[in-house]
């Protein structure tokens, strides 16, 4: 198992998860960050640090949301490693609450 980043993090991009990674899983796109599965060791250290509680252990991802587990490790691969806490998007707090984000995934 692994944890994974859903839809609550799409136009908030928040890294406060990245500055505890002991293993720097996280992989950064433009409006969102995923966990790369191969460099996760489970230690669920990031999952209190995310504000908008996006971060889910992978058997905890909802059925309508099963689908970020394998986005998460395909675009792993695409993203570069990010490693250092930023500012979150300009309107993340606007975001954080908004639900159906996923075509506002900006993969490019």
């Amino acid at each position: 198992m692994t944890f994974v980043v859903t839809e609550a993090c799409i136009k908030c991009k928040y890294t406060d998860c990245v500055e505890v990674c002991p293993v720097d899983a996280f992989r950064e796109g433009p409006n969102f960050l995923v966990i790369d599965p191969d460099a996760c060791i489970d230690c669920a250290v990031c999952v209190p640090e995310c504000p908008v509680e996006a971060i889910l252990d992978e058997g905890d991802v909802p059925g309508n949301m099963r689908h970020y587990v394998k986005l998460n490790a395909e675009l792993a691969v695409k993203w570069p490693s990010i490693v250092a806490k930023k500012d979150p998007l300009p309107d993340a707090e606007s975001w954080s609450d908004v639900k159906d984000k996923f075509a506002l995934l900006e993969r490019e």
